[in-house]
C-alpha cells in the first residue's frame, strides 16, 4: 500500500472532523525488544500516524532528548536494517496505521537510494523523513522513492518565505511537516497563534495536509496545535519517557503507552471543545 495508507488515514481524520495524532518513537531504544512492544502498542494507546526515527550518530535537527535516544539505541546495536525489521514485524499485526521513517541521509547514501526505497516499501514504510537533504539536492532520492510508492515528506518552517515554500513542496507527497519553532527539537513551545495562519500558507501551496512538530510536549500544547493543524506530532516528550522509565526501573512500554494515552485523547477532543464552547 505503501503512501496509500497516509492519504486513506488523512482523508478518515478528515471525514472524522478531527486532527490526528503522530508519535515519534526512536527504533531500539531502550533496546530492540522493548522499542518493538512499544511500536506495536501505538495504535491501541491512540497513535494515528508513526514516526520512526532511524538512529544516527550525529542527529543535527535534535535535541537532547533524541540525541539521547539515538545513543542508547546504538549502543544495543540497533541499524537502519534493524529498523526495516522492526517495521516489518509491526506489520505483521497492523496494515492500517502509516508509519513514517525519520532520519538522516548518510545511512541511505551507503545503502543505494533505489534498493533502499525498494526495501523500505517492502517492510511497510508509507513514507521518510531525511531532515538533511535539501530540495536541490533531493532528486535522486525522490525520484527512488517515487518508484517504490513512498511517499518523500519535507519540512517546512517559521523561515521558509514564499519562494522557499515552493521549492520545499514541489516534489512532497502524502503531507507536509510543519516545524513550528525555528531550532531543535524539544526546545521552545509551539504557539498557537503563530502556528495557524503558517499552517493554512502551508496547505495552500502544498494541497496537503499539515502535520505540526517540535515543541509539543504535553495534552494542553498537543490540543492546541490540533485546533488548526491537521495533525500533532509528539517525539522528544514521549522518548523523555523512555530515560525516566530507565532512571526509576519502571515498565518503559506501560509509561510510554500511557503518554501516548493522554496526548491522542487531548488530540482527539481538541475540535469538539472548540466547538462547545
Amino acid at each position: 500500500m505503501t503512501k496509500a495508507r497516509i492519504e486513506a488515514r488523512f482523508a478518515q481524520l478528515k471525514a472524522q472532523g478531527r486532527a490526528g495524532f503522530v508519535a515519534y518513537v526512536m527504533a531500539g531504544d531502550p533496546d530492540p525488544e522493548t522499542a518493538l512492544a512499544i511500536l506495536k502498542g501505538l495504535p491501541a494507546a491512540g497513535a494515528d500516524l508513526i514516526e520512526v526515527g532511524f538512529p544516527f550518530s550525529d542527529p543535527m535537527a535534535d535535541g537532547p532528548a533524541i540525541q539521547a535516544a539515538a545513543l542508547r539505541a546504538l549502543d544495543k546495536g540497533m541499524t537502519l536494517r534493524g529498523t526495516l525489521d522492526a517495521i516489518a514485524a509491526f506489520r505483521q499485526g497492523d496494515q492500517e496505521t502509516p508509519v513514517i521513517l525519520m532520519g538522516y541521509t548518510n545511512p541511505l547514501v551507503t545503502w543505494g537510494y533505489e534498493a533502499f526505497a525498494r526495501d523500505a516499501a517492502a517492510a511497510g514504510v508509507d513514507g521518510l523523513i531525511i531532515v538533511d537533504t535539501p530540495p536541490e539536492e533531493a532528486d535522486p532520492l525522490a525520484d527512488a522513492l517515487d518508484a517504490a510508492g513512498v511517499a518523500l515528506i519535507r519540512l517546512a518552517t517559521p523561515t521558509s518565505d514564499d519562494a522557499r515554500l515552493k521549492t520545499v513542496v514541489s516534489r512532497t507527497s502524502g503531507f507536509v511537516y510543519y516545524v513550528s519553532v525555528a531550532g531543535v527539537t524539544g526546545g521552545k513551545e509551539a504557539d498557537e497563534a503563530a502556528v495557524a495562519p503558517a499552517v493554512a500558507r502551508v496547505r495552500a501551496a502544498s494541497g496537503l495536509p499539515v502535520a505540526v512538530g517540535f515543541g509539543i510536549r504535553t495534552p494542553e500544547r498537543a490540543a492546541a496545535i490540533a485546533r488548526v493543524a491537521d495533525a500533532a506530532v509528539v517525539g522528544s516528550a514521549l522518548v523523555d519517557e523512555v530515560a525516566a522509565s530507565l532512571a526509576v526501573n519502571e515498565s518503559v512500554t506501560d509509561r510510554v503507552l500511557s503518554k501516548v494515552e493522554s496526548l491522542a485523547k487531548a488530540v482527539r477532543a481538541a475540535r469538539a471543545e472548540r466547538l462547545s464552547v
